[in-house]
């Protein structure tokens, strides 16, 4: 067939690698135009733009929309993964056909723009990828195939999106048979829950939250936005922590270093600080940063 894919994230490449070796033709890649990035402001291309520019594969950036419908006429087939865009019901149809996407939740759970983040930040202990093809509702179109995944209790929304973009790459060329022996995909059933944009204000941690609550955030956050929260008035992003059974009586937001640990109060609890950003720094261990903060006596974030 000959492919598109429209995609902005590097969750797309391991899919795009598998697409250059496969009997398949990838016609094109279509990306999100480029955004400003960094303290500079500077702008800077997609992921999957430079995957493009450095494997020689046409690109483009349209800026909306309805200004796809001359890359997408050509084609046999167009997969999203991750785009950003929802698209106009005549592009839907004017591949051969159609559209179809790859999503990283097992559809009808969380539609939306953040699958992952938002079941990291529940608890889930469960999710998958779903290919379906597209139709003009927020992931509702009828379903070709699904894989699950069991969550690693250690894996934040980074290391459990390079699992499922991993999952996804194995479970396209499935579909791709499906779709060129005429199967039909099958209409989802359930009732769908909605995974809605994180903002940075969804990000900012609430020490007076459970242990495990502010635990699930910063897991769903990392690396975009990233939790954070503040410390001497600037923003301190914390990458990673971990739960202890270690009872210290420490109120909401206090720090703590105790036999070569980092920890910080919440609401029920302790936990343990093993990794942050600091304000205009790289990410480095807890321990590293509170030695150069050196504490004081009952000294909050927040």
């Amino acid at each position: 067939m000959r492919i598109g894919v429209a995609a902005t994230p590097n969750v797309a490449i391991p899919t795009l690698n598998w697409l250059l070796e496969s009997g398949h033709e990838l016609v094109r890649v279509i990306t999100q135009p480029d955004r400003p990035a960094g303290r500079g402001r500077e702008l800077k291309q997609s992921e999957v733009a430079l995957w493009a520019n450095q494997h020689s594969i046409p690109f483009v950036k349209p800026a909306n929309a309805n200004e796809l419908l001359p890359y997408v006429a050509d084609l046999d087939l167009l997969l999203t993964i991750a785009y950003g865009v929802l698209l106009p019901q005549f592009i839907l149809d004017a591949p051969k056909y159609g559209c179809v996407n790859m999503h990283f939740s097992l559809l009808p759970n969380y539609r939306g723009a953040a699958p992952v983040q938002r079941a990291l930040l529940a608890g889930e202990v469960r999710t998958g990828v779903t290919i379906f093809k597209l139709d003009s509702g927020m992931d509702t179109g009828p379903i070709y195939a699904t894989q699950t995944v069991d969550i690693d209790p250690a894996w934040r929304s980074l290391e459990l999106l390079s699992e499922l973009s991993l999952i996804g790459k194995q479970l396209l060329p499935q579909v791709l048979q499906s779709i060129l022996s005429g199967q039909s995909p099958v209409a989802q059933t359930g009732i769908g829950t909605l995974a809605k944009k994180i903002s940075k204000a969804d990000a900012q941690i609430d020490w007076n939250s459970s242990a495990t609550f502010i635990l699930n955030s910063i897991r769903a956050f990392f690396p975009e936005p990233c939790a954070w929260t503040n410390f001497r008035g600037e923003v301190l992003k914390v990458s990673k922590v971990s739960l202890t059974q270690a009872r210290l009586p420490l109120e909401p937001g206090e720090l703590k270093t105790l036999d070569s640990l980092c920890y910080i109060g919440t609401g029920n609890g302790a936990l343990v600080i093993e990794s942050v950003i600091p304000s205009g720094k790289r990410e480095m261990s807890a321990m590293d940063w509170s030695r150069g903060a050196r504490f004081l006596d009952k000294e909050r974030c927040g």
